[in-house]
């Protein structure tokens, strides 16, 4: 036999639970272009800028645009998600020498940016800079015309990921970093204490100075998988890979890097063991140097890669044979 609550119980529950939500609790909040940053950010009252909409969500909740307008830059110093959907274009434009988006989150804070269109204009020094956080993922996003100011590598990149501590993990999936005065998309960390997990998957960089740089010089280990990728038509290097003495671990798979005037693939490394490259799958052709190995960088392949028509297909040497189990 089943009991039924009287009414009066049922309310007085649900009267309480809904006390137990706080009033301006607002895990989803929302801009258009005909917002404005007094409303309370609603899908009704929109706000005008990212900025206020974020100031407004809750910890870990989701800030939407409902229609295609350029929004002015961001600071995200909390867990927070961006979007934009299917069909709209949330353009994110920095102000002179600025970047588009800054984040400086806490330890344990996810960021998640989607669907977000941001261009320099030939006056911002960076699309998406990560300097703290515990996550970072990237979707459906493009990052072009950053300057470079012509002395500092911090400026003109499409995406750079700097973390100086902690635990982190990135993933940059579905996303063109193109067109910037440096690099389209920078990992370097600072301050050699950062542990750096990352995949970059479906990623097009290309007329860049540099396509792709992981470079953890700056210390801290880092496991990172480029995959299903385009790293063309870029100055120096479509893909370049070094280290000081942090160890630095970077398969490279299905993944075209051609056409760069530069070196396909550079791993650059004085330290034995701190670098290793694991490559397969890939076509790697009409560079100057299809795969550049300075020091003791080691770079191994699966040989199944179609490495040829460059100027110099491996150099010095040959790469390292690895039997796949």
């Amino acid at each position: 036999m089943r009991t039924r609550l009287p009414f009066a119980v049922l309310a007085t529950v649900l009267a309480c639970s809904l006390a137990t939500t706080p009033a301006n609790a607002r895990a989803r909040v929302f801009v258009a272009s005909y917002g404005n940053d007094s409303n309370p950010c609603t899908f009704g009252s929109p706000c005008k800028t990212f900025q206020q909409a974020i100031t407004v969500v809750d910890a870990g909740g989701e800030v939407t645009a409902i229609d295609s307008a350029g929004f002015g830059p961001i600071s995200i110093t909390k867990a927070v998600t961006i979007t934009s959907p299917d069909g709209v274009e949330a353009g994110i434009v920095p102000t002179a020498g600025g970047d588009a988006i800054d984040i400086s989150a806490g330890s344990t804070d996810a960021v998640v940016l989607h669907g977000l269109t941001l261009n320099g204009s030939g006056v911002g020094s960076n699309g998406i800079v990560f300097k703290s956080g515990g996550g970072l993922t990237i979707s459906n996003c493009a990052a072009h015309n950053f300057i470079y100011d012509g002395s500092h590598s911090n400026t003109g990149n499409g995406i750079l990921i700097q973390p100086t501590s902690g635990t982190v993990n990135f993933t940059v999936t579905n996303t063109t970093v193109s067109d910037n005065g440096n690099v389209g998309l920078y990992y370097l960390p600072t301050g050699g204490g950062a542990t750096t997990h990352g995949v970059i998957d479906h990623v097009v960089a290309s007329n860049n100075q540099f396509g792709i740089v992981l470079d953890d010089s700056g210390g801290g280990a880092a496991v990172v998988a480029i995959a299903n990728s385009i790293a063309s038509n870029n100055v120096l290097s479509g893909i370049a890979l070094g280290t000081v003495s942090s160890p630095l671990g970077v398969s490279i798979d299905n993944t075209s890097v051609n056409n760069n005037p530069g070196n396909g693939i550079s791993a650059g490394t004085n330290t034995p063991n701190s670098l290793s490259v694991l490559l397969g799958r890939s076509v790697i052709t009409g560079n100057e140097v299809g795969v550049l190995i300075e020091g003791v960088a080691k770079v191994s392949t699966y040989q199944n890669n179609q490495i040829n028509s460059n100027s110099e297909d491996v150099f010095p040497g040959t790469l390292t044979p690895t039997t796949l189990r």
